[in-house]
């Protein structure tokens, strides 16, 4: 392919995603709205149209009425053209469980699910994606949450073994042909968290969790994007130099005698590195109360000047699934192709 011609492609991509993020926000159009809309013009906006009804991508509406000439074909986006398949990993004491949403292209959810299991291997999450592809060959886009480090499609760093170093996201991706991806929970959590803040201008904010039987992670945006680093390690704060072993922060971080001024050590390092506006905490091992002591053990270290909002995050379950379910269906933005063959 020439460069001419590639360049060619990725204008016209480019321009279909402009029309379909205009339907998307008018929820429905004439041609002649969503070249006003778009900055296109009406010949290019009714090719792409035309494009996209063939494909089932659009819906036609019935004629707009019009004072003179030729009524107007009305168009709108089809919000179940095609689904995303979201799973969520986690790891627990004595069981683990897999937590499944199928949204469509509005974020509507069309089914969950959940499974508690006392060995997650990666045989289970390939299988569970099997059986929701069966069942909804409309899926184009499957995203993983995993409690660790993701880097390159494989996990690296786990609170379950048996999926560390497993290359799930290529496993999967050819098999059925679909975008895949897999991030790291706090990571998502961060993003939904941020993501509902509805946010008038970038900020930095991050969100630690503590969780009974876990050691401590935290997700990171800066500036409004999320901060994974280079080799997508950033926010594994249980690694940080407090001097103690694994196993010796695991027993004091469940201690309630020692839980706050860990805590605080975390935070801490947190604020001094990101500077950030808020920090949201969440997790099983944190009270109400610990937000106070967490706070004063922090000024200790942290100018009060620069010490963030400090909060309980209300509904992380919610936060997570919906950072998910947002980062996946952003993974559609340039792959919904004219033509798409499924195995």
């Amino acid at each position: 392919m020439t460069p001419m011609m590639s360049n060619t492609r990725q204008i016209k991509r480019m321009n279909q995603e402009l029309v379909r993020q205009a339907l998307r926000t008018m929820k429905k159009g004439t041609k002649s709205m969503v070249a006003q809309a778009t900055g296109l013009s009406v010949a290019t906006c009714g090719s792409i149209l035309n494009e996209l009804l063939a494909t089932g991508e659009l819906l036609e509406l019935e004629m707009e009425e019009s004072s003179g000439g030729r009524p107007a074909r009305v168009y709108q986006y089809n919000v179940n053209y095609a689904y995303v398949a979201c799973m969520i990993i986690r790891a627990g004491v004595k069981k683990h469980s897999l937590t499944f949403t199928v949204v469509n292209l509005a974020g509507e959810q069309v089914d969950e699910g959940f499974e508690e299991v006392t060995s997650l291997l990666p045989s289970v999450i390939e299988q569970w994606v099997d059986t929701l592809m069966n069942r909804f060959p409309q899926i184009r886009a499957v995203g993983i949450g995993v409690p660790g480090a993701v880097n390159e499609g494989a996990i690296n760093v786990c609170d379950i073994p048996e999926l560390v170093h497993v290359p799930l996201e290529t496993r999967i991706r050819e098999k059925h042909g679909v975008q895949v991806i897999m991030e790291n929970d706090m990571n998502l959590m961060v993003y939904g968290f941020y993501q509902k803040q509805d946010y008038e201008e970038e900020k930095s904010v991050a969100v630690a969790t503590f969780i009974r039987g876990s050691l401590p992670g935290a997700g990171m945006m800066v500036n409004g994007h999320i901060h994974r680093g280079s080799t997508r390690f950033a926010g594994e704060i249980a690694f940080l130099p407090f001097g103690l072993s694994h196993e010796e922060q695991f027993r004091k971080l469940h201690d309630r005698r020692t839980f706050p001024s860990l805590a605080a050590c975390s935070i801490s390092s947190l604020i001094a590195v990101l500077n950030p506006d808020t920090i949201a905490l969440t997790g099983d091992l944190v009270e109400p109360d610990d937000l106070d002591l967490i706070r004063q053990d922090c000024l200790k270290y942290i100018p009060e000047m620069h010490m963030p909002e400090l909060t309980l995050l209300e509904k992380p379950d919610e936060d997570y699934m919906y950072g998910l379910s947002s980062m996946t269906l952003e993974s559609l933005t340039y792959s919904l192709q004219l033509v798409e063959k499924r195995r």
